[in-house]
């Protein structure tokens, strides 16, 4: 039900835009009542971000199975590494998501809040593992940005698997980083 709802909106919100679509014209689409839609969703907002809790989660027990004595960094890349067929098998639904959000201001205050919920989510994992509290907020952002860049080659760049993105951009980042010395 939460696919069908899912994909109903992102149909109702490609053509008509996201503000102009309301909630009973998306529980109608998915054949539901808008009752049934409020069962599944918080708003309409949440459907682009269906998926959160499942992700963090995924994240924070990946960052826990890392074994110990790896630096922040390499921790965190390989935990996003354990997130990458999550993001292959939403990767039609995400896609379109994305594009949405990119071209809605309350969309994007949203994903923010949603971005800042996983950097301290995993700044909290990082100090579970013994972390400096000064340096796991720094290391959790920029992983998390570094990240959302390799996802968004991706999107751009489907041809070159996001395993393969999420390891140059994590490249970069060491090599810019070094250039900072």
């Amino acid at each position: 039900m939460r696919q069908r709802l899912r994909q109903a909106a992102l149909e109702l919100f490609t053509e008509h835009g996201f503000d102009q679509t309301p909630v009973e014209a998306i529980a109608a689409r998915a054949g539901v009542t808008e009752r049934t839609f409020y069962r599944h969703f918080a708003d309409k907002r949440e459907m682009l971000f269906d998926g959160e809790t499942e992700l963090r989660d995924l994240l924070v027990q990946a960052v826990a199975a890392v074994p110990h004595g790896m630096k922040p960094l390499p921790t965190l890349r390989a935990a996003f590494h354990e997130t990458v067929p999550l993001f292959e098998r939403n990767r039609p639904l995400t896609e379109p998501g994305v594009r949405l959000i990119a071209e809605t201001p309350a969309l994007q205050e949203r994903s923010l809040a949603k971005r800042a919920l996983l950097v301290n989510a995993l700044t909290d994992a990082l100090r579970a593992r013994g972390v400096n509290p000064r340096t796991a907020p720094l290391c959790a952002q920029v992983a998390m940005d570094t990240f959302a860049v390799a996802t968004h080659r991706w999107m751009q760049e489907p041809s070159v698997p996001l395993h393969d993105q999420l390891d140059q951009a994590f490249r970069e980042l060491r090599l810019a980083a070094a250039a900072l010395k």
